[in-house]
């Protein structure tokens, strides 16, 4: 096989739930060597489901598997000194450590770039953090909705057209995952740099900064025009909206007067169609109260796929709002190979989105299960590090690993 993009690079992570998991699975996926840290009793994600059947099972954790798949798996307390030094030695023999601990936990643990790239000049050390390394909110913990309602997307999720409605936060630790992806760009754009003058860097991501970077036109909107970005449905033009046909939601956007005039032949040219509060995309908008319940009323009668293949076939944009049954039934992702089967000793065979990329010549390839708690201790920690079994006991016993 030919070799993936990443292979021969090592990678150490630390940190619990998300952000860093995901960095470090991003780069596992392409063939680097992750070696997980995790601290007695292990990582949160593994007491986070959803579980097989709902029974909670540290080794059976639906987003411990997906986030871990490719890597090795040690523990290490990382607040003992003797757990610190190992990493040390460990981190003297590797190009990345990423971790997700804020800066008193970083001190704590004694996650300091300067010590360590003392014994590793060209060490990239990754740094996730809610609110990054200084500024007035540096020793802030954050939780995923801390984070979201800081970062302004909170603001901009809520009821359409209501915003005395309290704001909303997304399903799931987006922002984890978000910090994360970004966290992987920023870390491989350190080591290209590394390619090029030999040294490593320590790099920072804060989540909050992240969070405000990829609203689309929602902070740009303040200091250009001095608008406060208003929430899904306030919008100047119309129809762009979610509406529900006899089996699932259906998402409907014709704002452009050619995909208005297809959208209305397609109707069958009602009469209301032709009135004069309909005549164009911003009186559509202005009076799309009246216009709203007309729409609803024709759609209801639909299917999902019926209706999104009458647009397409009309070129106008309309889109199945998926479930994620549906994602799982998609021919098209099916077809392109994104879902991947991964037998895993304890949990057993499950099933989980590939890349969301291909590559021509370094392939992705889910290489290996995530692994059980310790899976890997004396492969890293007596392979790589020398430690004899007497140590390992040792250490065993005292709780650090």
């Amino acid at each position: 096989m030919a070799p993936r993009a990443l292979e021969g690079l090592r990678v150490i992570e630390c940190g619990q739930m998300v952000a860093a998991s995901y960095t470090a699975k991003l780069m596992a996926d392409m063939g680097a060597d992750v070696i997980k840290v995790e601290e007695p009793p292990g990582d949160p994600a593994r007491r986070r489901g959803p579980f097989p059947g709902g029974e909670p099972h540290p080794e059976k954790s639906g987003l411990f598997l997906y986030l871990n798949c490719n890597k090795r798996g040690i523990t290490l307390d990382l607040t003992r000194p003797k757990g610190q030094e190992l990493l040390a030695r460990l981190v003297a023999q590797a190009d990345v450590l990423v971790h997700n601990y804020p800066p008193p936990e970083m001190e704590r643990r004694h996650l300091d770039y300067a010590r360590l790239a003392e014994a590793n000049p060209r060490l990239v050390m990754t740094s996730i953090t809610p609110f990054g390394l200084d500024g007035p909110y540096r020793d802030y913990k954050a939780h995923d909705i801390t984070v979201m309602a800081a970062g302004g997307w909170a603001w901009i999720n809520g009821w359409p057209g209501h915003p005395e409605e309290p704001p909303l936060k997304a399903y799931g630790p987006q922002t984890e995952y978000q910090a994360g992806a970004a966290a992987a760009v920023a870390t491989m754009g350190a080591l290209l740099a590394r390619e090029r003058d030999g040294r490593g860097q320590h790099v920072e991501v804060n989540a909050q900064a992240v969070v405000a970077s990829f609203l689309e036109m929602t902070y740009t909107a303040w200091p250009y025009m001095g608008v406060v970005a208003v929430r899904w449905g306030q919008r100047p033009i119309h129809p762009i909206d979610f509406f529900q046909c006899k089996d699932g939601w259906i998402f409907v956007l014709c704002v452009e007067e050619h995909q208005w005039k297809a959208f209305v032949e397609l109707m069958g040219n009602p009469e209301w169609a032709q009135w004069d509060v309909f005549r164009d995309r911003i009186s559509r908008a202005q009076n799309y109260d009246a216009l709203r319940p007309f729409l609803e009323e024709w759609i209801k009668d639909w299917t999902v796929e019926e209706l999104y293949r009458a647009a397409n076939e009309r070129r106008i944009p309309f889109a199945p709002a998926s479930t994620m049954g549906d994602l799982l039934r998609s021919e098209h992702l099916r077809a392109r190979g994104f879902f991947v089967t991964v037998e895993h000793p304890q949990a057993g065979t499950y099933e989980y989105p590939g890349a969301p990329y291909k590559f021509a010549l370094t392939p992705w390839e889910l290489r290996s299960p995530a692994p059980t708690l310790g899976q890997h201790n004396e492969e890293v920690l007596g392979g790589l590090l020398g430690l004899s079994r007497a140590e390992m006991e040792s250490l065993r016993a005292e709780g650090v690993i």
